[in-house]
């Protein structure tokens, strides 16, 4: 459901949006602007979804804007799959939620030179998303932060340094002692702009020189000690080509993509706490004209049995582990949405756990609850058997069928029903048979019974086995009078069980995905494939009812006392007849909490 964009919505309380509250209430901006900065070097992950909701929820609450901009400064690591990913997910996570929030540039825009008070002025206006075609990207301020960068040389604020990264890092010290300048620290502005632009032009190789901020090399912050604002990279980029071959750095292109988009809030994660003063630093060296940006830090979602770390989620990736960056099993947004977890969980959930500053684990068992209570809500409910046995009712004729009311949304103010058909041949869970059953086991068992559901009692009569001993068939007679309107309806049995009709129902394979980490914290381990779950991935062939082979890729159900399912993407298209392919989103309750 779509959300007025005019209306302000409820807004939770944390100490970032109070700080948004004052100066709201102070008037300090025109309009409360925010981003989503992810570097295009991986997939999005349940990690992002934080970030993702507390800029876009800000933006929404406040009827502002979220810029989505890509940080395209490192091409080596960058990739246009990435960039097509993000803007998916990020449309996927906030649709109909804040995507009127959504800050997007028309195709092929940039930002033009103008000029405030005398001052160099670039600033990109945002643009209503009923016109925008792409995001917003660190790339396309390259030629302003070039010309900044100018202007911190001849302020005498940077300088070009021939130190090589080894040695840049040696001098750089330790927290504990002070580093010592570089010995071309003391350059010439002249000589500075000279080399800087033979280092624009493509002169020096990779790694022959930066450009270095002018701070201080004995400050107690070690991101303060002349941090590096350029590097020598001799690599197109996917966004730009072949224009450069020196690329800024994240810290330097940051916080001045921030200005030049006019954010007014930069919200970042906790590890950025001790980058926030270099962050200032550019921004106050420059005297721009305009309102500065303002950085502020919350804690990263750490959540238990997942990684949320693009480098190791790649290396699950090239290693094989996983399928791809979306296979169900990774924490990834893509895979998310592939299992079947509803942007609206997701949302809910991220919502429910907080901001803070403070670092803390949180228990997958909170994600897994605020999944189910969404799909309990709104998935339709079908009937479906995992690993089938078969049942023949002997008092039912070879072509009889027997008309059953289920229910299809049970949760609603006002449900619907279906009908299904039982017939002679049946099939039933294996699970719910057992020839020597435990202690109070209510399911089927020899001379016991059962209710099927939505259908009427059944008692084993005969348990067939072939000539090896494996059991093929079970013969049991039905009453019809205890179905609902007969007259023993109300006969009560301890067990109830699931079905499908043999001749009726439809093949499918199913996917029954499970953590894929057997330990809370796998990031933790000294190697965290030793800990990956051999059993995270199950596939069966499953016998569903018909109505099942006309379902669509936003469909969820549940599969009664089975789980919650979702489609596949890689299911033929509904109605061919093709076998479909379904994945289990997740069980109907927490089979871990043992």
């Amino acid at each position: 459901m779509s959300v007025d964009p005019t209306i302000p919505a409820p807004v939770p309380t944390d100490f970032i949006r109070d700080i948004v509250a004052t100066d709201i209430a102070a008037s300090r901006y025109p309009k409360i602007v925010t981003r989503f900065p992810p570097e295009p070097n991986g997939y999005l992950h349940i990690g992002h979804a934080k970030s993702i909701c507390l800029n876009f929820g800000i933006a929404r609450e406040n009827l502002g804007q979220c810029n989505l901009r890509m940080d395209d400064t490192n091409p080596a690591k960058e990739d246009i799959e990435y960039v097509d990913a993000i803007i998916a997910d990020v449309k996927w996570l906030v649709a109909g939620w804040a995507d009127h929030c959504l800050g997007f540039k028309p195709k092929g825009a940039t930002a033009t030179l103008g000029a405030v008070n005398g001052q160099p002025d670039y600033y990109l206006a945002p643009v209503p998303p009923s016109i925008s075609s792409e995001p917003f990207f660190a790339s396309d301020y390259f030629d302003q932060l070039y010309d900044y960068a100018i202007t911190l040389i001849r302020k005498g604020q940077a300088y070009v340094c021939d130190l090589s990264p080894e040695d840049t890092e040696k001098y750089r010290g330790a927290p504990d002692h002070p580093g010592k300048d570089s010995p071309f620290r003391t350059r010439t502005v002249a000589d500075n702009l000279n080399l800087f632009e033979r280092m624009k032009a493509g002169e020096f190789p990779n790694g022959a020189r930066s450009l270095r901020a002018k701070i201080d090399m004995a400050s107690p912050n070690i991101w303060l000690r002349d941090p590096l604002l350029y590097r020598i990279r001799h690599t197109a980029h996917h966004h730009t080509g072949a224009k450069w071959c020196i690329y800024p750095l994240y810290d330097y292109a940051h916080c001045l993509s921030d200005y030049l988009e006019g954010i007014t809030h930069s919200i970042c994660t906790l590890e950025f706490v001790d980058h926030r003063p270099f962050y200032d630093w550019i921004l106050e060296s420059l005297g721009l004209p305009r309102a500065l940006p303002h950085q502020y830090e919350f804690a990263k979602l750490n959540l238990g049995y997942t990684l949320v770390s693009k480098r190791k989620l790649l290396q699950l990736v090239n290693e094989k582990v996983v399928n791809s960056w979306d296979d169900p099993r990774m924490p990834t947004l893509s895979g998310l949405r592939r299992r079947g977890i509803p942007a609206s969980a997701i949302r809910q959930f991220v919502t429910g756990i907080g901001v803070t500053k403070f670092d803390s684990l949180t228990e997958i068992a909170v994600f897994e609850n605020a999944v189910r209570q969404e799909l309990n809500a709104t998935a339709q409910r079908r009937l479906g058997v995992l690993k089938p046995i078969k049942l023949v009712l002997s008092n039912l004729a070879d072509d009889e069928t027997v008309e059953c009311t289920a229910t299809n949304n049970p949760q609603d103010e006002n449900p619907t029903v279906r009908s299904v058909m039982l017939t002679r041949e049946i099939f039933i869970e294996s699970e719910d048979f057992a020839e020597v059953p435990p202690p109070k086991y209510f399911r089927l068992k020899p001379g016991g019974e059962v209710r099927l559901k939505y259908a009427c009692i059944i008692k084993l009569d005969e348990i067939v086995k072939d000539a090896s001993g494996t059991i093929t068939e079970l013969r049991c007679t039905a009453d019809l009078t205890t179905r609902s309107g007969q007259p023993n309806s109300d006969k009560k049995v301890k067990g109830t069980i699931h079905w499908v009709s043999a001749s009726r129902c439809i093949d499918a394979e199913v996917r029954l995905y499970d953590r894929l980490f057997n330990v809370a914290e796998p990031a933790a381990q000294d190697d965290f494939l030793k800990v990956v779950n051999p059993n995270s991935l199950e596939v069966v062939t499953a016998k569903l009812e018909p109505s099942l082979a006309n379902a669509k890729a936003d469909d969820r159900f549940q599969f009664e006392r089975l789980g919650y399912f979702a489609l596949d993407k890689d299911s033929p298209e509904a109605g061919t007849g093709a076998r479909l392919i379904f994945n289990r989103t997740i069980t109907l309750r927490d089979t871990w909490a043992k």
